[in-house]
């Protein structure tokens, strides 16, 4: 089976770098099902923007999957704690406080559950080991270790012994490797948000330019030696 003839499910955050990825499964010839979760996060701004990436990107469906924030209240992205901000070398120390409890975990099970539903084979995840913030569901051996686990606790698997593939295409890029890499696939960056702490404008949210998320997608653009379109609410020092 070829990839034109193939189904995906892409977590879609609204982001640079799932966006990014979305982009590089539809180059492949994948029919792309978009899924996105409200978990309550702060900066739900990303949710009106998976849409727009979802239909910019010719996705063939978006779905917004609500999940109960209580689990996830370890995290000041779901409970209004403190957003580290000015990080000299975000991710090089200890998990921040931003991390989410087991999100990926959580997200990549619901999405094998709709891959079933779909008979999808593949499922399409931005995750990264190079920029990134120190999330221990981020790294190559957790992506291992879940595609071996659904294989494991699925029909697909136990029935027919095939694989559910989990693509990784960002893993080892640099964010600037993904913004080039976005932009070369057709990404409209100025429909993503990074913020992990937006702040209100007249036009809508703008980017605090000071959490690790938007210090990583400035620091992506200017490496890539390409125009940042972020609306950032002040001029942040370099």
């Amino acid at each position: 089976m070829t990839a034109l003839e193939r189904t995906a499910v892409v977590l879609l955050s609204g982001g640079l770098d799932s966006a990014t990825c979305l982009a590089l499964a539809r180059r492949d010839g994948f029919r792309c099902h978009a899924l996105t979760f409200d978990y309550g996060q702060r900066h739900k701004a990303e949710i009106e923007c998976s849409a727009r990436v979802a239909d910019s990107l010719g996705a063939e469906s978006h779905t917004v999957y609500s999940l109960d924030v209580t689990p996830f209240a370890g995290s000041s992205l779901t409970t209004g704690g403190h957003v580290p901000k000015d990080s000299p070398e975000p991710g090089s120390g200890a998990i921040p406080s931003t991390y989410v409890p087991a999100r990926n975990l959580v997200f990549l099970s619901i999405a094998t559950a709709y891959a079933e539903v779909l008979g999808a084979g593949d499922i399409f995840v931005g995750v990264n080991a190079v920029d990134y913030s120190g999330y221990p569901d981020c790294r190559p051996e957790f992506v291992e270790s879940f595609a071996q686990s659904a294989k494991l606790a699925t029909r697909r698997g136990t029935e027919s012994g095939l694989p559910l593939t989990i693509h990784t295409p960002l893993l080892k890029l640099s964010k600037s490797g993904i913004v080039r890499a976005g932009l070369e696939a057709g990404v409209d960056f100025s429909l993503t948000t990074s913020c992990y702490d937006p702040l209100p404008g007249d036009h809508g949210p703008l980017a605090c330019g000071r959490c690790d998320a938007c210090i990583l997608r400035r620091r992506g653009f200017e490496e890539a030696g390409t125009p940042d379109p972020t609306r950032y609410a002040e001029a942040v020092p370099r």
